[in-house]
């Protein structure tokens, strides 16, 4: 049978016990069905090839040379990842447009006895609701920005209003970038395509009546670009500013970039980064506070003479935050307490 989405909500409906990318391994890599697993069809070399013999060669043979690998393909799946799936298992199968790959491979599993489903159009399909949603319509969802400095703790606060409660999207947890310069130490981010489908699965059951709290972002998160209709939401979006004292801040940095002070060399490398902004007597002096591991009095230092005249500047462009909170520290009383202060003030 094939299933039909007609919106995001649908996938949360479904009535299947795992969904199935047959699509190949650097397909679902760049983006995927929330919760699916990858179990490809053809791998990406076998994919080129069935697709080389086919436009230059002969469809027949490319259509045979197909049936065979993914007969193959599926007996290793067989044996291997699904080997201990049971008779009343319900698997939901997609590919690309829901053509030849997902159709052969719901075939196979449906003579077994289970009951194989399909999804009507495939990725395609799926990823033509999330451009809707994300860059085609205007967001029905109320954004209200945490905003503030480099270090007031602005993730921990965004956690601390979830606890609370309220609804609350994380760009940078979904970016995998902590939005500075230091920011991508953690591993590679998700593809652009990844990145739009975390944010709309994040999106989706979240009610249009009650505000959803996000972090003040630029309009890229790393290297990931925040959607338009999203992005136009947040430049409308009232400003919630969060201030806190440097020193508090510094060991903040200290606490959230621990992996710098256990690599001086990535350290090194980020503030080389900075000269086109600086003089070189302050590259050599951060350098140097670096190399004595004296890593409170740089971060202080970055955050005096790099991060906050520029936020400083970003500020006179933006309209003034309808609320301010300045803490005495960050510690997770004071971020817990700030949270219901918040809520109190503009609801959860």
């Amino acid at each position: 049978m094939s299933v039909t989405l007609a919106s995001l909500l649908d996938l949360a409906a479904l009535p299947h016990d795992e969904v199935i990318d047959v699509r190949s391994p650097s397909e679902f890599a760049e983006d995927h069905l929330p919760g699916a697993i990858s179990l490809p069809a053809l791998d990406d070399a076998e994919r080129a090839k069935v697709g080389t013999i086919y436009t230059q060669v002969d469809p027949f043979q490319a259509r045979k040379i197909g049936a065979a690998l993914v007969s193959r393909n599926a007996a290793r799946h067989l044996e291997g990842p699904l080997a201990d799936r049971p008779g009343g298992w319900r698997p939901l199968v997609y590919c690309w447009r829901g053509g030849q790959r997902s159709g052969s491979f719901a075939v196979i599993l449906s003579q077994i006895g289970w009951r194989a489903d399909t999804l009507e159009g495939g990725y395609r399909s799926y990823r033509r609701l999330v451009v809707s949603m994300l860059h085609e319509t205007p967001l029905p969802w109320r954004p209200v920005l945490i905003d503030g400095n480099t270090g007031t703790a602005k993730t921990r606060l965004l956690h601390h209003l979830a606890s609370e409660g309220a609804q609350v999207v994380d760009l940078e947890g979904l970016a995998e970038h902590r939005g500075s310069l230091f920011g991508g130490l953690s591993g590679p981010q998700p593809a652009q395509k990844m990145f739009e489908s975390r944010l709309a699965a994040a999106l989706s059951p979240m009610d249009p009546a009650r505000p959803v709290y996000m972090e003040a972002e630029s309009n890229k998160v790393g290297d990931v670009l925040i959607p338009a209709s999203v992005w136009k939401a947040m430049l409308a979006a009232p400003r919630i500013e969060v201030a806190a004292p440097l020193e508090a801040r510094a060991g903040h940095l200290i606490e959230t970039y621990a992996e710098l002070t256990a690599d001086p060399d990535a350290l090194a490398a980020i503030i080389d980064r900075l000269r086109p902004y600086h003089s070189a007597d302050t590259i050599a002096d951060w350098q140097g506070k670096a190399k004595e591991r004296a890593f409170r009095n740089l971060s202080a230092s970055l955050m005096r003479d790099h991060y906050d005249p520029r936020y400083a500047k970003s500020m006179a462009r933006k309209s003034a935050a309808i609320a301010r909170h300045d803490l005495s520290d960050l510690s997770e009383k004071t971020l817990r307490d700030t949270a219901g202060a918040i809520l109190a003030a503009h609801g959860v």
